[in-house]
């Protein structure tokens, strides 16, 4: 009997435990996710993530941003969402330039920042969370060395200034250059235009001869299915197009074998990540916010938080697929 006794009590113990653990969150709680392009799918994969984490938690999640690339209308997003005094801004940098004061405004005022998929390290934000740019390019140079055989001439389709894209560059960069006979023709800012991306495309597969162009490489996911389309329409089927990020369209052309492969980000797991990352930082918050943690030996967060990379092609496309098809 006083075991009996004894184990009621420990059930009771836990059940108290847990009913403390629900009613730590409130939908009073309310978390911001301002992105960039949020027409994307990618940025609606991120949005899916943070929904599903702030769900869990019973927590406000609201996603925010405008649906093409256009830092100022992301900053006023951003002030916004600082206005409302939320408990924490999840914010992709399009432009660290424009957004920085935005963001040192937030953390000034009190609220948590912390940044997903393209960084502002210059900003007071607490860290941050995405691809690791550099080596998601080298994995990129890699490929594409193996299937230009050493040589050829490449473009890259790119958008200038937003500092993870720039990061991806330099990685490929930094691969090839142990490759003299892989030239780099051009670096175009297609402006996440996808219009763009087809037109100047179509411009370049024209070239004949020692100006041939071998393989395009998409930098961002705006890039894939229109270079695609480019090189559907003029019938030729000798270049290397390497996408990247998972959109429907570019695992379609995967399949179809009209792109190589792509470079598939965690954008999922950046959203999810990141709403835990700020309710916990909510709960227990620093002593001094707008301290650098980045200098602090003994800080409680880290500088970065790599959700990783990998390649995606023909061989692993239908596991890729299912794995997706599983996470929603």
């Amino acid at each position: 009997m006083k075991k009996i006794r004894q184990f009621g009590v420990v059930v009771l113990a836990l059940g108290a435990i847990w009913t403390a653990g629900c009613d730590r969150h409130s939908n009073k709680e309310v978390f911001y996710l301002v992105t960039a392009n949020s027409a994307l799918p990618y940025w609606q994969t991120v949005a899916s993530g943070f929904n599903k984490a702030g769900a869990q938690f019973k927590v406000t999640a609201k996603v925010v941003g405008p649906e093409n690339y256009d830092p100022q209308a992301e900053l006023n997003e951003l002030q916004k969402a600082t206005s409302a005094k939320p408990a924490g801004i999840l914010i992709s940098v399009s432009d660290a330039g424009v957004l920085q004061s935005g963001i040192d405004a937030a953390v000034q005022a009190g609220i948590p920042v912390i940044t997903v998929d393209s960084d502002d390290p210059g900003s007071k934000r607490l860290y941050f969370i995405g691809t690791n740019n550099i080596e998601a390019g080298r994995l990129g140079g890699k490929r594409l060395i193996e299937k230009l055989g050493g040589k050829g001439n490449v473009v890259f389709f790119t958008l200038a200034g937003q500092p993870n894209i720039e990061d991806r560059l330099r990685g490929f960069k930094d691969v090839l250059e142990s490759r003299p006979d892989i030239h780099i023709v051009d670096v175009i800012d297609i402006k996440s235009d996808s219009r763009m991306a087809f037109d100047k495309a179509q411009e370049l597969l024209a070239l004949t001869g020692p100006k041939k162009i071998d393989a395009f490489v998409c930098l961002e996911s705006a890039g894939g299915k229109p270079v695609s389309d480019a090189i559907q329409r003029a019938n030729v089927t000798d270049r290397v197009l390497i996408a990247w990020d998972t959109n429907q369209d570019t695992l379609d052309g995967i399949k179809a074998g009209r792109i190589d492969s792509t470079i598939a980000q965690k954008p999922f797991t950046m959203g999810y990540f990141g709403l835990k990352a700020l309710d916990e930082i909510f709960h227990a918050p620093p002593t001094q916010l707008t301290k650098d943690f980045s200098a602090d030996p003994f800080s409680p967060y880290p500088v970065f938080v790599d959700t990783g990379t990998s390649l995606v092609d023909k061989n692993n496309l239908d596991a890729y697929q299912a794995a997706a098809g599983q996470a929603k």
